[in-house]
């Protein structure tokens, strides 16, 4: 017994040895591990103990300012104050909820346009469990998140959120707003009326309202009204934002979908230039959202300005023209004239493209008040009449069908059973080319035609039939395309439309219809490019509304040193003889300058060497299933002849009866050049001074 307990009391050491090894041994591990965490990791890990998230949200800018060719603004930022919302990260409904009620005591809101969606959400959110206990556990099951917040909302019913006090109305009106904010993009609230006394209560109490914040922002400004308006263009205001339907064009170009963009018109061809370089702020929290810091990292720089080519004094007198001899045409002739509602006006340089007055005006009957339509230049294209001769001359002689000089003795013409087509007048006599631009032959155009199409017998034998060659068609248009009829402009704009041809069927009758502009449809830009490319030699320029893009600077009235300057673009030189080109500029200034040229009664005293054609065309229509018959009245001109420095084009659709007709197109033409000489005329004494 006493040998057993010897026995034992010798093993406890051991095994107490043992455990302390153990013990030790672990000690040492830990000891070990701490040393790797301290030295090893050390630095790693305070790193992640003292981690902060850095954000980087970008502010816009207000967009470029927009100028005349005088430097006189057109388009202006005007600041206003503003109520803006940048969210946090990981911000619920509720906490949405939260500051709306907040910002409601502090500033009204609109309510008019509130939906019944914004009503269930609000009452959802002050009764969710009320609301959910509405869809069972059995048909939650089978829905998805989305389809199961639907069906929760439609569940609640029209009463429960018919008795909404004005006071919580502007709180689910605020809610809604801030709904649409994007996580660190500052999202407006109200920018429209908000009030001096508003902007203060708000930015005196920011640090109860997370996330809002009272500011500038900048709304477009028009010092000369609607004068030149519609081809200014407009941009999105925030609520709009981007458009949906080119979200991706816009969202790999730095924008937020908040951003306003250029959506019509200059604002949107220019608007790479215009939209501004926003202001980049990088944000520092920790990671409890708390802000450590800010850090402008890229400064703001507002768009840059564009300088136009238009003449805003030029234009204002242009548009006073053309609705001063529109309404009196319609007064004048108020039954015969009933249809007659535009008159449009393009004026340009045609050595250079620069556009120095577009003019477009529709009256509108029933307000007895006109609507600036000047985009109406560039969008509709109206068949011309004569104004296209110079065109059809320099095709027969180009083509060869006709020679410089050569007589043709202006004669009613029949093809087949068809009635006989002839000139205005039945006493033209015999022309050259330059006289049948003189007189405005209707017979020498038909001769062009019907020789470019394979008849080259002289003189065409009344009621015979010919052996026609559609693809004189072809030939002549590509003719015409040469002086920009029929073809894109290359205008600075982002739409123009190139006019549509006549029908398909290739007849003779419809080729001589053809020649004398009674069949396609040009625009007045392509009409005022057409007679520019006659003034300048053949060289046809493309038009363009700016001159210049220039660098922002903060002064309000001065414009900031040159970016870039839009040159004369020369996209083609017809291909066409000089002399014969001459040819065609003399009968020009016949029209105007002698006696009996169809313009001659107008223009024939002006000190200015004018130069141009006039047109008449034919233009039916149905109404009601009634044919209508009107006409189309159209001028083109230029001056000095020598040195062009002024072109113009002139298309009033739609009037009465020529013979009793107020003779618009004439009227506008002459007052503009008028204007023109007298505004350089008092431009050049002040200068002289």
């Amino acid at each position: 017994m006493a040998r057993e307990k010897k026995r034992k009391r010798a093993q406890l050491p051991v095994r107490l040895n043992i455990l302390f090894f153990i013990v030790f041994l672990l000690f040492s591990v830990l000891i070990l591990q701490l040393g790797v965490v301290q030295i090893l990791n050390g630095e790693e890990f305070q790193e992640e103990i003292d981690r902060t998230i850095q954000d980087t949200t970008k502010i816009p800018v207000p967009r470029g300012k927009i100028y005349d060719r005088n430097h006189k603004p057109v388009v202006d930022n005007e600041p206003v104050y503003s109520i803006t919302y940048t969210p946090p990260k990981g911000v619920q409904a509720e906490d949405r909820l939260e500051v709306a009620e907040s910002l409601a005591e502090l500033i009204s809101m609109e309510t008019k346009t509130l939906t019944e969606r914004n009503k269930k959400e609000y009452w959802y959110l002050l009764n969710k469990e009320e609301a959910e206990s509405r869809v069972s556990d059995e048909e939650a099951a089978d829905m998805s998140n989305a389809e199961y917040y639907n069906t929760v909302l439609d569940r609640i019913t029209e009463e429960e959120i018919s008795g909404f006090s004005e006071q919580e109305k502007e709180v689910i009106a605020i809610k809604n707003e801030l709904d649409k904010a994007y996580s660190l993009t500052p999202q407006i609230v109200k920018n429209d009326g908000v009030t001096a006394e508003e902007y203060a209560r708000v930015a005196e109490n920011l640090d109860k309202l997370p996330g809002i914040n009272a500011t500038t922002d900048w709304e477009r400004q028009y010092p000369y009204g609607s004068t030149f308006n519609s081809l200014l263009g407009s941009i999105t205001t925030r609520q709009q934002g981007i458009p949906a339907e080119n979200e991706d064009y816009y969202m790999t170009r730095g924008y937020s979908r908040n951003d306003r963009v250029g959506k019509s018109g200059l604002e949107e061809q220019y608007e790479d230039v215009l939209r501004g370089r926003k202001e980049q702020i990088q944000y520092t929290t920790d990671k409890s959202g708390r802000l450590i810091d800010t850090e402008t990292v890229v400064e703001g720089q507002r768009g840059k300005d564009l300088v136009l080519t238009i003449d805003m004094e030029f234009q204002e007198k242009v548009d006073t023209i053309v609705q001063e001899e529109l309404l009196t045409a319609i007064k004048k002739h108020p039954t015969m004239n009933r249809h007659m509602d535009d008159a449009l006006a393009v004026v340009m340089d045609p050595q250079t493209g620069e556009l120095l007055a577009v003019s477009g005006q529709t009256y509108d009957r029933e307000e007895n008040e006109f609507v600036n339509t000047a985009h109406k230049t560039l969008y509709d294209a109206h068949v011309p009449g004569s104004v296209v001769k110079g065109a059809t001359i320099l095709s027969g002689l180009e083509s060869g069908v006709i020679k410089p000089g050569e007589y043709i003795h202006d004669s009613p013409i029949r093809i087949g059973n068809d009635p006989p087509k002839g000139s205005w007048s039945s006493n033209l006599g015999t022309l050259d080319d330059i006289g049948a631009l003189r007189r405005s032959s209707n017979v020498y155009m038909f001769y062009i035609a019907l020789r470019m199409g394979g008849e080259y017998r002289y003189p065409f034998p009344n009621g015979s039939s010919t052996s026609f060659d559609t693809g004189a068609w072809q030939e002549m248009r590509n003719y015409f395309r040469q002086f920009g009829l029929g073809t894109d402009t290359g205008i600075d704009y982002p739409y123009e439309a190139t006019g549509l041809q006549g029908s398909s069927e290739n007849r003779p009758g419809n080729f001589m219809d053809y020649a004398i502009g009674q069949y396609d449809t040009y625009t007045t830009m392509q009409l005022a490019q057409y007679v520019s490319t006659i003034a300048n030699d053949g060289y046809r320029v493309r038009p363009h509304f700016v001159k210049g893009i220039h660098e922002p600077i903060p002064s309000l009235d001065k414009v900031g040193p040159l970016y870039k300057s839009i040159n004369t673009d020369v996209l083609n030189r017809v291909e066409m003889d000089q002399s014969y080109i001459d040819r065609v500029q003399e009968g020009f200034r016949q029209v105007f300058q002698s006696p009996g040229g169809t313009g001659y009664s107008y223009f024939g005293d002006k000190s200015y060497n004018p130069a141009g054609k006039t047109g008449t065309a034919e233009n039916e229509f149905y109404e009601d299933g009634q044919q209508i018959y009107t006409e189309n009245l159209s001028l083109v001109g230029y001056a000095p002849f020598d040195e062009p420095e002024i072109a113009f084009a002139v298309i009033v659709p739609r009037t009465g009866d020529t013979n009793n007709q107020h003779p618009i197109n004439h009227l506008i033409g002459e007052r503009i050049l008028d204007t023109y000489f007298e505004l350089k005329g008092e431009r050049d004494e002040e200068a002289a001074e």
